[in-house]
């Protein structure tokens, strides 16, 4: 009895069935707290408004942590139904360590961490990570699952495109301190301070606080500032190219569904 009950949990709250009712009941109603989460977040930093809604927002809180505890704990507590977390300890410490199931401690230790270390310098500052509740939601869209996917599809080229750009900003850098070193002894004093320039240079921001004053300086602030746009393109095309791929697969696999098989003749009909 016990075991179909955990069972039953881990269905609801863990599985993506879109079919089961009071699983797509659980995933609205975490969403919908997620989402007033932040809200609450965000509005809580306006002094004026914390004020004088303080008692509404801290009960709020409150309640919004027990919910998330309890969700954190039936997760742990039924995770061992799952292939590959059977036994009824390391199964679920191997649990705790999934990224998702991580997210979820980190959604809820802001509010302990004050009960636990009282006297901890940074205590209060932590109760700002509770906007990282908002990464919670990433187990329940598909499109940050797609997003996962993409990466992961893509990981090698985007690993190559990252590694050509800190070569160029490595290369880059350390030209320009050659170049402007002398000239601008405060700007440019060594060349992790150079990579600054680099950084703002290649992702094209260009904040202005950094700038070459010499010709030679002026001319390599120009090529980079070049290369930058059609480097930092690189990556942005792997992804995009990706997304069209899984989208493609995602349409290619609903169509497949769609079809019905006949079991006298074989042939595909379509509902």
């Amino acid at each position: 009895m016990l075991h179909k009950i955990q069972r039953r949990i881990f269905e609801i709250i863990e599985l993506d069935n879109p079919g089961d009712t009071y699983s797509k009941i659980f995933k609205v109603f975490i969403i919908t707290l997620i989402i007033l989460n932040i809200i609450t977040v965000i509005i809580s930093t306006v002094e004026d408004i914390y004020q004088q809604y303080k008692t509404w927002l801290d009960n709020f809180e409150l309640i919004s942590v027990i919910i998330f505890t309890i969700e954190y704990i039936l997760r742990i507590w039924s995770s061992n139904v799952a292939s590959g977390y059977k036994h009824s300890i390391w199964g679920r410490i191997k649990f705790m360590f999934k990224p998702l199931v991580i997210i979820d401690l980190i959604a809820i230790l802001p509010f302990y961490l004050p009960l636990f270390l009282p006297n901890l310098i940074f205590t209060r500052s932590f109760r700002l990570f509770r906007i990282f509740r908002i990464f919670k939601i990433t187990r329940y869209s598909d499109t940050t699952k797609l997003f996962a996917q993409v990466i992961k599809s893509k990981q090698e080229e985007i690993v190559i495109a990252i590694f050509i750009g800190v070569i160029l900003l490595v290369t880059s850098a350390s030209l320009m301190y050659f170049a402007e070193n002398e000239a601008q002894p405060e700007n440019f004093p060594h060349i992790p301070a150079a990579m600054w320039w680099g950084v703002v240079t290649l992702t094209t921001v260009g904040y202005g606080d950094v700038y070459p004053i010499t010709p030679l300086g002026r001319f390599l602030g120009a090529i980079v500032a070049l290369i930058g746009v059609g480097i930092f393109a690189l990556p942005t095309g792997i992804v995009a190219s990706g997304f069209t791929e899984e989208i493609q697969k995602k349409r290619a696999l609903g169509q497949q569904k769609k079809s019905i098989i006949c079991p006298h003749c074989g042939r595909k009909i379509d509902e």
